[in-house]
């Protein structure tokens, strides 16, 4: 077995870091808490950082110099960046995976799906703080486990781990959660569905693995289950019926009911005692808040209600949460950028639930999901519109939803181009359902 490096194992090596966004800047202080001084380098100008390079003004060359380089998970490991460091001897690592070598895996759990893994990771972590252990909740979620400013005395560490990081994992804990399985982020996986599916479910065959706790109910995911492990303890909707405790979890629709199984198996799995106990887990479950931008009402004006599922930015996630508004008139908005996935599933569903829901739908993808979705819809209660922007969409929402239907942010689609990222998008929302309030 190739040998796994680990942080402690960079000292006196010449060491690069790649990509200075939010991890980046973790991994630049998890080198300098190390003692090294790594090489910087952005694909884009950090004025704040007057020594890091720009890849395209001798940067690349810079990083050639390393003997090792972190990547951040938003550079492409089949990049041709990355390929020309490879090819030039220097060797690619990521924080997740660097750190996962060196930890006590045993005390790790790692919850990965295309969409679902925020709302299980931060339950997870939930129930184990209620029940008194030491737990921190890090990874694609928030804190990377490895910056030194979230210190080290803990119990337990949930980390929620995205297809981008998991291809740096050479080990896994003996837990792993897989929520579900859905074409995303294909770009980064060279554009190709099979490589993002079989990069997503990595971590659940490397060395440490025991079993991967998966969900039942999702089609790709059992199509794929080779790719799960040889032990994989499946939940099912079929489940949450023989938990009476998940009625205690204050969460919106069977999928987060479903998420909230994932997570007491997961811990069950881990031999956490109390993840055995019904009663224990309800209390505990009870106290736990929803994160936030996940079907999150922000407003109620005239009666429409403004909910905010701004994290939802794929297909499945948008549809679990028409799901969760069962019989409501819904003015859904979607759009955003454009990452090359399949929008007519979100049009099958419209007419298999006979759903009166307005399509909204916002550039720069707007134009592709009207003409998807549309092509379902004849016959249907459901109807597509076009807008120009989030705002444009609001205000048609809310004249159409009127009275007492539901104006709902989930865009099933990234925020780049137009946001900085998913809150801003969720804040333009809220400013716009505010706006409307006032002048009500």
């Amino acid at each position: 077995m190739q040998h796994s490096l680990t942080w402690a194992e960079l000292a006196g090596l010449r060491v690069g870091v790649y990509g200075l966004g939010v991890e980046g800047r973790a991994n630049l202080r998890a080198c300098q808490a190390r003692g090294l001084s790594p090489m910087l380098v952005d694909d884009q100008p950090q004025p704040e950082l007057p020594d890091a390079l720009v890849t395209s003004a001798g940067g690349l060359d810079a990083l050639a110099t390393c003997e090792v380089v972190i990547v951040s998970p938003g550079i492409s490991i089949y990049s041709d960046a990355i390929t020309s460091l490879r090819e030039r001897g220097v060797k690619i690592v990521g924080g997740l995976g660097l750190w996962l070598a060196g930890a006590d895996l045993d005390r790790v759990i790692c919850i990965t799906g295309t969409k679902g893994k925020s709302t299980t990771a931060a339950l997870t972590a939930h129930l184990l703080n209620e029940w008194g252990y030491r737990c921190l909740v890090g990874g694609n979620i928030g804190t990377a486990p490895w910056d030194p400013e979230c210190g080290d005395d803990y119990d337990f560490w949930v980390v929620e781990v995205s297809s981008y990081q998991a291809t740096s994992a050479t080990v896994a804990p003996p837990v792993v959660v897989v929520t579900s399985l859905n074409p995303d982020h294909l770009p980064w996986h060279c554009g190709d569905v099979e490589t993002y599916y079989r990069d997503k479910l990595s971590l659940c065959t490397r060395p440490g693995a025991r079993v991967t706790v998966a969900n039942a109910d999702s089609p790709e995911l059992v199509q794929h289950a080779a790719l799960l492990g040889s032990t994989v303890h499946w939940v099912s909707n079929t489940d949450v019926a023989d938990e009476s405790w998940v009625s205690a979890v204050p969460l919106l629709g069977q999928h987060n009911q479903r998420n909230a199984v994932l997570a007491a198996a997961a811990l069950r799995e881990a031999g956490i005692a109390e993840a055995s106990d019904a009663d224990a887990l309800a209390r505990a479950a009870a106290t736990f808040r929803p994160l936030a931008h996940r079907l999150t009402l922000i407003d109620t004006v005239d009666g429409v209600r403004f909910i905010d599922d701004g994290l939802a930015t794929n297909v499945l996630p948008t549809i679990a949460a028409l799901e969760s508004l069962p019989g409501e008139r819904v003015a859904l908005i979607v759009g955003g950028h454009d990452r090359g996935i399949d929008y007519r599933p979100l049009g099958a569903y419209l007419r298999e639930a006979d759903a009166e829901v307005l399509v909204l739908t916002t550039p720069a993808v707007g134009s592709r999901i009207a003409t998807e979705v549309a092509e379902s819809l004849p016959g249907t209660r459901s109807l597509v519109r076009e807008c120009a922007d989030l705002d444009e969409a609001v205000v048609g929402g809310f004249d159409w939803a009127r009275p007492g239907g539901i104006v709902l942010l989930s865009p099933a689609a990234p925020s780049f181009g137009v946001y900085r990222d998913y809150k801003d998008r969720s804040d333009a929302f809220a400013r716009a359902a505010h706006t409307l309030a006032g002048k009500s």
